[in-house]
């Protein structure tokens, strides 16, 4: 079936789809009430984030934006060191999307919020012109312990920079498709929880979480040394990265610095406590790759050591590196 303009009419045809999509998918007793507003259990502390998910194409190798809009709300989340409880979803639905890609995108959110131990508490739909796109708006709530303070604004000197996993394989993937090569490059889409939360009760010493997604590693260190006044030097030998990935990069030109993820994350400890951090990321979900990749040190700006021994300075993403990719 084809959405037409009456699933967005408020009446039977908005009742059908919502019927035969989300609440299929999303169901849950706080869901099912249908009423204006969720009420739920509640924390002295409160961690909330809003996003929107606007990537094309909607289906890509290793995930999709359904997945994509849990991870990415999930994940802004636990950068603060809370723990995600509540997603709202709302779907923008241009007329002649297809129901049977709807009713993908709704089980893959529903398989990813149960993953990441979240439940899709309220949500809304909205059908506009157009042709066929399907966009996704969140808001995600989660709970802070009062002892919990993870800010960029918390680097010191000498602290350890460590990076979770592989850089630029979203970016790599989206563009790869956009383009039709065909390449064994998978997304990197995933919620962080076991993650984070192995490293919040191991008495790691957290200073800062980020996770790595538009503006890529580059842009994220860059905003650290900003927000705490420090210089950051990383070494590219340590940085790391799929070789397929690499290649890819290396063939259009793309700085590896610069591409995005949505899956991976930059924790910054004491460097003491740098290896047990590594081990335990190493030890979760999606963590396998896990290396120090640099040090905070005195001054500003944010270094690169190439594998020759030359420094070269790092910036802040310049302009759009690739639109749509979240």
């Amino acid at each position: 079936m084809k959405i037409t303009l009456a699933h967005g009419s408020g009446g039977q045809s908005t009742s059908e789809l919502i019927n035969s999509v989300f609440a299929k998918h999303f169901s849950n007793p706080i869901l099912n009430m249908m009423e204006d507003s969720a009420v739920v259990d509640g924390s002295s502390r409160i961690a909330i984030t809003t996003d929107s998910f606007v990537i094309t194409p909607v289906i890509f190798k290793g995930g999709d934006i359904g997945r994509l809009s849990v991870s990415g709300t999930v994940n802004d989340l636990l950068m603060r060191g809370a723990v995600p409880k509540y997603i709202t979803s709302a779907f923008i639905i241009e007329e002649g999307a297809d129901t049977e890609t709807l009713d993908y995108i709704a089980k893959s959110m529903a398989d990813t919020a149960k993953e990441a131990g979240v439940t899709i508490v309220c949500g809304d739909t909205k059908v506009v012109d157009g042709n066929g796109g399907i966009y996704i708006n969140t808001t995600g709530v989660g709970f802070v312990k009062e002892s919990t303070d993870i800010l960029s604004t918390n680097l010191r000197e000498g602290d350890a920079v460590v990076a979770s996993g592989n850089m630029g394989d979203h970016h790599a993937t989206i563009l790869s498709a956009r383009m039709n090569i065909e390449n064994n490059i998978k997304s990197d889409n995933a919620p962080l929880v076991e993650m984070v939360r192995k490293m919040l009760k191991s008495g790691i010493e957290l200073h800062c979480m980020r996770d790595v997604t538009r503006g890529g590693l580059g842009t994220v260190l860059c905003e650290l040394a900003k927000a705490s006044g420090v210089a950051i030097e990383i070494e590219e030998n340590k940085i790391p990265v799929d070789e397929e990935v690499k290649s890819f990069a290396k063939i259009l030109g793309l700085d590896i610095l610069h591409m995005g993820n949505e899956g991976k994350l930059v924790a910054i400890m004491p460097m003491a406590q740098a290896e047990e951090a590594v081990k335990i990321m190493r030890s979760s979900k999606y963590g396998e790759n896990t290396q120090i990749i640099g040090e905070v040190k005195k001054g500003n700006g944010v270094t690169l050591i190439t594998p020759l021994g030359g420094k070269r300075q790092v910036h802040v993403l310049f302009g759009e590196g690739l639109p749509r990719i979240c």
